[in-house]
């Protein structure tokens, strides 16, 4: 019997265009494609017979997600090295001709790859209804994915539950980690906010509270923290009970534009703004506008993509984040600007999510088993394919992610700021 592997190879460049980036193993065991790349291996016929039926990102993820495809060695790596395929060697679909159609139909069938199509994977598939960023649909997109169980995140993140980029000011010592770095960021964001004893923080999108909690403890700020996530909102009040903060930390259950009232001193909303959509975001920025003071400040800590990368996508969309928007940051800068807002300043930190999204995939695989017990196997390889692919992104400049300040002036222009930016301590290279 011919061999599989090279049947697939052959298969394959009817398809696409440029050289196989990628080792193939197939479930007779044969090979083919360069020694030195990364092996891909196709377990089962039916791995072949989702990328038949479904032949895009999402095809390879569904096979990879339900383990009828994996990847030998380290899957950031083989994402790596098919991206550079993609860019360098010109690997790309390819359209075929009729007669290459009925080639490929033969070798599927000589193969047993033709038939029904597979079920999905045993992992949540995002199930959104109604108007895109209606309150409804917002809060099933934000439960989808922060309500998985704050037992998972538990395990995933620092003992802040900071979900998103740390700032690694010390990246070098090897008594520094995920968590030292996650209180830097919190300690940035404060500094720059410039909060202080009295003041009143508002913080749209608080995630499980971990820049509510700081600003309370150790700026006693009053603080009113905002989530959709009942899951969320539930273990901030939580932590504000243990820590003894019910006089400084509000946490409510709500979606932004139903917030009311005004006049605070500062307000922050980090990594909410991806969630708002592009339609709904100068409404969101006006609003933000409408919550502060004169002479109030803006931290907003959000994704972007690069002017030519595509932001989110077909598996994303899917299975982790849905109805996520990321545009590049200066169209974020006007925005805001166009509310009334004066940025002060913007800040890269996008070496710095690549080195966070490593620490929390460090933990993934670490305690691999715990994980697999909580959310089955098929989420925890939802997880591991998105902060490889994420932590790559950010690596390769697909996407970044920045610290917008902001403030909003008087009427006769007076921002409050001072003469020199609120500058933190001067990170090391994050790589």
């Amino acid at each position: 019997m011919t061999p599989v592997a090279p049947q697939l190879e052959g298969l394959l460049q009817q398809f696409t265009t440029g050289r196989l980036p990628v080792r193939l193993r197939a479930w007779d065991g044969s090979e083919t494609g360069p020694d030195d790349a990364p092996v891909v291996v196709l377990r089962s016929r039916r791995a072949l017979r989702r990328l038949l039926w479904q032949p895009n990102e999402l095809g390879l993820a569904q096979a990879y997600i339900a383990g009828d495809l994996d990847v030998e060695g380290d899957l950031t790596e083989g994402l790596r090295s098919v991206w550079q395929a993609v860019r360098e060697r010109g690997l790309r679909p390819a359209a075929p001709r009729p007669a290459d159609r009925a080639r490929a139909a033969s070798t599927a069938l000589r193969l047993g790859a033709l038939g029904p199509r597979p079920p999905a994977p045993p992992a949540p598939l995002a199930q959104l209804a109604g108007d895109k960023h209606s309150t409804a649909r917002d809060r099933a997109a934000i439960s989808h994915h922060y309500d998985l169980s704050n037992d998972w995140y538990r395990l995933l993140l620092d003992p802040s539950m900071a979900y998103s980029c740390a700032y690694w000011t010390r990246p070098h010592d090897p008594g520094y980690g995920l968590a030292e770095a996650q209180r830097d960021k919190l300690d940035l964001i404060c500094r720059k906010l410039d909060l202080a004893p009295g003041q009143r923080l508002l913080d749209v999108g608080c995630g499980w509270g971990a820049l509510a909690l700081h600003a309370a403890a150790h700026h006693r700020t009053h603080v009113t923290a905002v989530t959709l996530s009942r899951a969320q909102r539930d273990f901030v009040a939580a932590r504000v009970r243990e820590r003894d903060l019910g006089g400084l930390v509000d946490v409510e259950l709500c979606h932004y534009r139903d917030l009311a009232g005004g006049g605070y001193d500062a307000v922050s909303t980090v990594e909410m703004g991806e969630h708002v959509g592009d339609t709904a975001y100068p409404d969101f920025a006006a609003r933000l506008h409408s919550f502060l003071r004169p002479r109030g400040r803006l931290l907003v800590q959000q994704m972007s993509r690069g002017a030519n990368a595509p932001g989110g996508g077909a598996f994303i969309e899917s299975y982790i984040a849905p109805d996520m928007h990321m545009r590049p940051v200066g169209e974020t800068v006007g925005m805001l600007e166009g509310a009334g807002l004066e940025v002060r300043s913007v800040q890269s930190l996008r070496e710095h999510y690549d080195r966070t999204i490593a620490a929390w995939h460090a933990t993934l695989e670490r305690r691999w088993a715990e994980f697999v017990a909580l959310g089955g196997e098929a989420t925890a390889r939802v997880w591991r394919l998105y902060l490889a692919g994420g932590g790559l992104a950010f690596r390769e400049r697909r996407m970044g992610v920045d610290q917008i300040l902001a403030v909003r002036p008087t009427s006769d222009g007076d921002s409050g700021m001072p003469p020199a930016p609120p500058h933190g301590p001067r990170p090391e290279t994050a790589r």
